[in-house]
């Protein structure tokens, strides 16, 4: 699959939000901007188009900053900012507010037929979604440079202008990824806590917050947490998890080899407790036989 950089508008008023600074609020931890970084992990390089923000550290694109002029002149005006800063043969153009927006996505939207100039979302009322696109980076240029030489100037021109003189391909979505109003915020971080999402939204806001980013077997790692907890005491569980993850650092070590290791060192704790309990058992019955014996011979001495 053909490398690409991403552009992402980060600049706006963000009315529908009462003028707060969208890219900067939360879900889950994680600002909306650094969601969306953590989406482009595979991209060559991010170009964020808007005032400079802080951003935790993490596995990424090379981070770029751009600004369009003039500031807040559109998102044309911004699109082309950022382009200036593009080289891959593909790049794929976001907004900033996309919550829900993971790799596996931009890889649908990167898989390009060959007649194709780009591919972008298609929302489930029928709308296109040009700001959830990946674009072949030539084809984008000439489009803008047409634009701007109709116009006189790119300022102020709606987006919309940019798609009828490309041969896009429209994927259909269902559910939102992106968060226009503080409703959608709401909902955004209800969702997050959802039985199906929580783990792994939980786990990438640690790995965010600690600037790591390993490749975690979440299923492997519970599971020697859950034998720790059963073989040994429940404090147990997070103990071993905290000892996994530092033998993973201290001995370079796979930290799903080092989790194995210890289920199968919790197995064999609880195998010894279980043959303990055997023994004596088997320990207690062998007194009750002697006991039972000994009885007997005195019931029979005269």
């Amino acid at each position: 699959m053909s490398c690409f950089d991403a552009v992402i508008l980060a600049g706006g008023a963000a009315r529908r939000l009462n003028g707060a600074d969208k890219p900067a609020v939360t879900v889950g931890g994680r600002t909306l901007l650094e969601r969306v970084l953590a989406a482009c992990a595979e991209a060559e390089r991010a170009v964020v188009v808007g005032p400079r923000r802080p951003v935790r550290p993490g596995r990424g694109p090379r981070l770029c900053w751009a600004r369009e002029e003039p500031p807040g002149g559109g998102p044309l005006a911004a699109l082309h900012a950022g382009l200036r800063h593009a080289s891959a043969p593909l790049v794929a153009v976001l907004a900033a507010d996309l919550a829900f927006l993971d790799p596996a996505t931009l890889r649908r939207l990167r898989a390009l037929p060959p007649d194709a100039e780009g591919a972008l979302l298609r929302d489930e009322t029928g709308r296109d979604q040009p700001l959830t696109a990946v674009y072949r980076t030539e084809p984008l240029r000439r489009e803008l440079a047409l634009l701007a030489a109709e116009h006189g100037s790119l300022s102020g021109l709606p987006l919309r202008l940019l798609l009828p003189g490309l041969a896009l391909r429209a994927i259909p979505v269902t559910g939102g990824l992106d968060c226009d109003t503080w409703a959608d915020i709401s909902a955004a971080r209800t969702r997050i806590r959802e039985h199906e999402h929580v783990l792994e939204e939980w786990i990438a806001a640690v790995k965010a917050e600690l600037g790591i980013d390993p490749e975690v077997d979440t299923r492997v790692l519970l599971d020697a947490a859950r034998e720790s907890a059963h073989a040994v005491a429940r404090p147990a569980a997070p103990l071993t998890t905290f000892l996994v993850g530092y033998a993973a650092a201290l001995h370079d070590m796979a930290p799903a080899e080092a989790a194995r290791r210890v289920a199968a060192l919790a197995a064999r704790w609880s195998a010894e407790h279980g043959e303990a309990g055997a023994t004596g058992q088997a320990g207690n019955a062998g007194q009750a036989g002697n006991a039972g014996n000994a009885g007997t011979d005195r019931e029979k001495q005269p």
